[in-house]
């Protein structure tokens, strides 16, 4: 039997649910998947665990978008990215690869916000998500009214401090497992939360006229069929039929036809702008095509691996860094769905970069990257946010904002420093620095942060341990 057609009766818009670890990300989509499905509608229920095995099921080429869930409203389609480890978090915000028209911001109420949930807001505000909505979770946990108006006016103040309206967020206080277990009083907040999203989150213009353009997020073979490609539509249309070019990462630019288009599961006369569509290549061998390279429109976009940026470094009550950074700086920069390395040139007369400082930079990257005027991308070291940045003019003039790094260690905030005997999944160098507060990781080391590591001169009664 052939698949559903995915009709197009609802605007279509893309969410995700932000907040710290345990707090219940995963718990409310599950719960939303089941009152929303209970209700009528389109809305297939989702349980916990099917959620929260998505990365797996979508490594090991199972389905398309098992990383998303989709769910109707009365008024709306929802795409919802429900992503429970907290590295993917990072790295599916930043990168852009999980592009929000929303977000769901979770929090327990019996814990209030913790350190994950600023580093959400924060992230949130730097890669532009446009508007929040917040759910007060695990409400059935606190028996004190007080302590709930306590919780919910400290969150209104974290979101103002990054720059979010927190005195006109709509906040739902409730609890998602009860919800789950079919209690109707916190069902019924359920449906009070997807009314604040689709009341306050607006439907987003689509780029629908611009040359097709989609980043690619995962690729798997369909035996018998062929190479499909997934990811979330940037620009533009496409239909089955229509060529299109594979670009970036790889020197060549490889062209190839769109023979067939799917969106959760169900085939697709069009995708457009917004879309989280899964597109099979004629052609195209599984090892020919990867994360990070983009789909487009032939002769519509072109691969680089030098440009200039103007930037804005953050300051550390921004976020940012805490140290200036010089010439050859090596960090991560993150377009769309991947991170390349890439070498930093101050101009002539530019000694170093302070937080706070606005400066131009060259950068060479090691791989060339699809990119043109007005592409956003980010700058990571050691972990952490360095950048939200903007092309102007690709190949030599381009616009950025720059995050800082994780902190050069100082003998006033460092006791012991060790050089694990591992490598990370991207066999690069690691490092723990353990302060008196909190551990840090610094992934990917510049030579400068090693030698500042060995140089330390640390008073008496604190140590440094380096291992190989």
């Amino acid at each position: 039997m052939g698949k559903q057609k995915f009709e197009r009766t609802k605007p279509h818009l893309n969410v995700g649910t932000i907040g710290h670890i345990d707090h219940g990300k995963t718990t409310l989509t599950a719960a939303i998947t089941k009152v929303l499905a209970e209700k009528g509608g389109n809305t297939t229920v989702k349980s916990f665990d099917e959620i929260d095995n998505a990365p797996e099921e979508r490594q090991r080429g199972i389905t398309i978008n098992t990383s998303h869930v989709e769910y109707e409203t009365e008024n709306r389609h929802y795409a919802h990215v429900d992503c429970p480890g907290h590295a993917d978090y990072i790295k599916n915000m930043i990168t852009g690869a999980a592009q929000m028209d929303g977000a769901i911001l979770v929090v327990s109420a019996a814990d209030g916000p913790m350190p994950q949930t600023r580093e959400h807001i924060l992230l949130a505000r730097q890669v532009e998500v446009p508007y929040i909505v917040v759910f007060l979770n695990k409400a059935d946990m606190v028996d004190d009214p007080e302590l709930l108006e306590l919780v919910e006016m400290e969150v209104r103040e974290l979101l103002s401090k990054y720059e979010f309206p927190g005195d006109d967020i709509p906040i739902v206080t409730g609890s998602a497992l009860k919800a789950l277990e079919g209690d109707e009083e916190n069902a019924q907040k359920i449906l009070e939360l997807m009314q604040a999203v689709d009341d306050y989150i607006p439907e987003p213009t689509r780029d629908t006229e611009k040359p097709f353009l989609m980043p690619i997020e995962d690729v798997f073979t369909i035996t018998g069929r062929g190479t499909v490609v997934t990811g979330r539509i940037e620009q533009g249309q496409i239909k089955s039929g229509d060529e299109i070019e594979i670009v970036g990462i790889h020197p060549e630019v490889e062209k190839t036809v769109v023979t067939g288009l799917e969106m959760f599961n169900k085939t697709l006369d069009f995708a457009q702008a917004g879309d989280n569509a899964g597109a099979l290549l004629r052609g195209t061998k599984r090892e020919e095509v990867e994360r990070g390279q983009v789909l487009a429109k032939p002769g519509s976009i072109t691969p680089h691996t030098v440009f200039k940026a103007e930037v804005y470094v953050l300051s550390k009550d921004e976020g940012g860094r805490h140290t200036p950074f010089f010439n050859n700086y090596r960090p991560q920069f993150y377009f769309r769905t991947t991170d390349v390395t890439g070498v930093v040139t101050l101009p002539e007369g530019t000694e170093m970069v302070m937080p706070g400082d606005n400066t131009e930079m060259k950068v060479e990257l090691i791989q060339p990257i699809a990119m043109e005027e007005g592409l956003r991308f980010a700058i990571r070291e050691g972990g952490r946010d360095k950048s939200a940045s903007q092309i102007v003019e690709t190949a030599q003039r381009t616009g950025a904002t720059i995050t800082g790094p994780v902190p050069l260690p100082t003998e006033k905030n460092v006791y012991c420093v060790i050089r694990s005997p591992f490598k990370d999944k991207d066999s690069r160098e690691h490092f723990e620095v353990r302060t008196h507060k909190r551990l840090i990781d610094i992934h990917s080391p510049t030579p400068k942060t090693v030698d500042s590591l060995m140089r330390l001169d640390l008073p008496a009664g604190v140590d440094i341990e380096i291992k190989l």
